[in-house]
């Protein structure tokens, strides 16, 4: 990575932000061209999503290292796609969108052109394969080079099984809960996860947001709302959950789809959804030598491009009580330094309520300080102000830009990993 001091400056910004956002994105690319009746809420709720699919397929190599918050090891083609970016095309990749499936299939269109979204998660419980691929096309169409630099969206899905399934219909299988799927051994799983993943692909989605790596123990069972309720854990311990969900994650990578490791550091203690409550979303247990951290250690290992940090409380991790998402402890110290991870961090939804009291802008940038990377939204409306409150935070402090920055590479190191952005 080219120093601060002798980086290559795009005119592009002014004041700090010139300096710090561009600053480090320099050097050498080309373009890429819950219940059913709570679908339409957040990824972390049951429900029922889509995405583009590249022809090659998503490899399971170690993501590109970091320090914290430091310069990013990646590609010359990274580096050079992301110094292409205008400031505001940088920001919208580390936006992802929900499209619900009443809305009309152009209502994206705008905010991918005007915001330079850069991705986008299906919910509400979309209905048919033809209907999702047509979508999607639609959607990687406007990923143009005047809205996001033609590098092609992120397009997701929770796809975990059972309750949790947001593409139903002809052309999808009827995944089983991840409890049914742990009674199958490995090698079945990850072969039923890859033919799963097959039909994702064709109809042009390329992340699935799952597998759900909670542990929800026996004595809580369904009294754990977001997660045990519905069926959404493999077992009970660390060790089922470990080996069912690397065997998913795995069929998920070789069959050409990315797949998400959830719902950091772990909802499997918590009383209550943190989709619809500010209380009973406390984890009194978790500490950083948790054992309910394995499965994710073991999904990370396995190749998963992305992790979900939930909006909880763990006290034992964070002193403060401050929310997981915005918690420098939990991303920065525990997922990135304890754990090892170096890949993209995604936000459950960031307009859950056990966030909304929190102002939004405040949300978008205390996520990124914190170490996170990509914040998913359930509502559209939310992200002008998110987008704004990003730029105006990195134009007037360097220490800002260079977090963005490097959750910018981090966005497009995926990406390339994924086959969407290719030079030459």
């Amino acid at each position: 990575m080219t120093s601060r001091s002798t980086a290559p400056r795009l005119p592009r910004l002014p004041a700090v932000a010139s300096l710090a956002l561009v600053g480090l994105l320099a050097a050498g690319c080309g373009g890429g061209s819950t219940p059913d009746d709570a679908a339409s809420s957040t990824p972390s709720q049951p429900s029922g999503s889509s995405g583009s699919s590249d022809s090659t397929s998503p490899s399971s190599s170690p993501s590109p290292s970091t320090s914290e918050g430091g310069p990013v090891d990646v590609s010359a083609c990274v580096r050079q796609k992301a110094e292409s970016l205008t400031e505001e095309q940088a920001i919208g990749q580390l936006l992802m969108v929900a499209f619900d499936t009443a809305a009309p299939r152009t209502a994206l269109d705008d905010l991918i052109a005007d915001q330079h979204v850069g991705n986008v998660i299906y919910l509400g419980g979309w209905d048919g394969a033809a209907r999702v691929k047509e979508t999607s096309t639609h959607l990687q169409e406007q990923a143009t080079e005047a809205a996001t630099a033609g590098i092609p969206l992120l397009l997701a899905a929770d796809q975990e099984g059972g309750e949790v399934r947001q593409l139903r219909g002809e052309g999808f299988t009827k995944v089983p809960s991840a409890k049914v799927q742990a009674q199958m051994s490995a090698s079945e799983l990850t072969a039923a996860a890859k033919g799963w993943a097959g039909e994702l692909k064709a109809v042009g989605i390329n992340v699935n947001l799952a597998p759900v790596t909670d542990t929800v123990p026996e004595e809580i069972g369904r009294d754990n709302e977001p997660i045990g309720k519905y069926a959404r854990q493999y077992g009970s311990d660390p060790a089922t959950v470990t080996k069912a969900s690397a065997a998913f994650l795995k069929g998920m990578i070789e069959g050409g789809v990315m797949g998400t490791v959830k719902h950091f550091p772990g909802l499997g203690r918590v009383e209550n959804n943190t989709d619809f409550n500010t209380t009973g979303i406390t984890d009194t247990v978790a500490t950083p030598k948790d054992p309910f951290l394995a499965p994710f250690t073991a999904g990370v290992k396995a190749g998963a491009g992305l992790v979900m940090v939930s909006s909880a409380r763990y006290p034992g991790l964070d002193a403060t009580k401050t929310q997981a998402m915005f918690s420098k402890p939990i991303l920065t110290d525990l997922l990135r330094g304890q754990l090892g991870y170096e890949g993209v961090v995604i936000t459950d939804d960031i307009n859950a309520k056990a966030v909304r009291s929190i102002p939004s802008a405040e949300r978008a940038t205390s996520y990124i300080e914190a170490g996170g990377d990509i914040l998913l939204t359930g509502d559209p409306e939310s992200v002008p102000g998110m987008v704004e409150a990003l730029a105006s935070k990195a134009r007037a402090d360097e220490e800002f830009a260079t977090l963005l920055e490097t959750s910018v590479l981090r966005v497009v190191a995926l990406k390339e990993r994924m086959g969407l952005v290719r030079c030459g």
